[in-house]
């Protein structure tokens, strides 16, 4: 019965030296040239460790839940692209009505200002 199991191993083993040999071919053979600015944290747009009472920019975070919505968007597409003939017609009207949905939320954010970066 193991016997059954071992393209998967083979697989996985593959998969993974595959994997460390191009992060230590990265190592060995990419530039490294370390300094200050580079070394530093950066996230969000602005200093890690400041002042927590700070004002910051709250448009990166709606870019972020606006990339998952749309991410979303696609998680729902591909399943039923693979299983589109077998759906038929309802599946098909079914994916329109929500694909509707999603245009008119794309243009009521994009009316907003939402997707403009200054």
């Amino acid at each position: 019965m193991l016997e059954n199991y071992f393209p998967i191993l083979v697989f996985v083993l593959v998969g993974l030296a595959a994997g460390v040999l191009f992060i230590v071919l990265g190592l060995l053979l990419g530039p490294n040239r370390p300094g200050a600015v580079k070394q530093d944290s950066f996230e969000c747009g602005f200093e890690a460790f400041e002042n927590a009472r700070m004002k910051f920019d709250v448009r990166y975070y709606l870019v972020a839940i606006l990339f998952i919505l749309f991410d979303l968007e696609v998680a729902f597409m591909v399943p039923w692209a693979v299983v589109f003939k077998e759906l038929g017609a309802y599946g098909f009207w079914s994916m329109m009505v929500f694909l509707v949905i999603l245009v008119i939320g794309f243009v009521y954010e994009w009316k907003k200002g939402a997707l403009e970066w200054e």
